[in-house]
This record gives structure tokens, sequence and C-alpha cells, in this order.
């Protein structure tokens, strides 16, 4: 199933960032109050911009990426300014030559005897 990642125009000038399924229904629940306790009492105005992804994982993670930009940047994105992949950090590499799953056995040290230590001569 599709998650999608929208910005909102809130009334004081703010910009929200969510994620849902359906992003007009989720506007209508910011519009209603029934929405997040931010849009509550920064009424949603219009959607800004909305970002289709493959999962809600993806969706979370770019959620969090997006969340750390300013009101300015947010703008840009939704502005088609800015890509979605601009913001993300870089995926990374596949290895080439992958380390094998097992690690070599290193050898278990032996058990130490237990001596007990040499009385001196004049306490004998």
């Amino acid at each position: 199933m599709a998650w999608f990642l929208y910005l909102l125009e809130c009334s004081d000038g703010s910009v929200y960032t969510g994620i849902a399924t359906d992003v007009q229904a989720r506007f209508d629940k910011h519009v209603s109050g029934e929405g997040a306790r931010y849009t509550r009492s920064r009424k949603p105005v219009q959607v800004l911009g909305s970002f289709e992804l493959a999962d809600r994982s993806s969706a979370s993670r770019a959620e969090y990426w997006v969340k750390r930009l300013t009101p300015v940047e947010k703008r840009a994105l939704a502005a088609g300014l800015r890509t979605l992949g601009s913001v993300l950090p870089p995926e990374p590499e596949p290895e080439t030559n992958p380390k094998p799953d097992t690690a070599p056995a290193t050898p278990t040290p032996a058990p130490r005897e237990a001596t007990t230590p040499a009385l001196p001569a004049s306490a004998a």
C-alpha cells in the first residue's frame, strides 16, 4: 500500500509535515480538529504538496528528515525547487565483497590451577 508524506500550510504561516495513506481525508481530519494536536490550534489552510512513498516505513523515514527542515526549505520542497531525495540521507552502498557470516573461532584459554599462597617461614 502506498503512503504519502504531505505538507500543510497552517493559518499562522507554519508548515506541518505528516504521513497518511489518503492525504485529502487526513487534511479533512486536521481541518475538523480531529487531526494532530499541532493543527488544532494552527488551522490548516491548504495542502502545499505530497510525495508518494512505497510503504509506511519509507514515509516515516522521510517525515523524520523533512521535519528537520526550516519552513522556507519545506516550501521549496513543496514547490518542486528541491527534491525529496535531496532531503534524505544517501542509501548505504551494498558491499561488493560481503564478509563471511561466521567469525573465526578464538581458542578458549585453559583453566588455571588454583594455587595457595606460600606462608612465610616465621608463620609456621
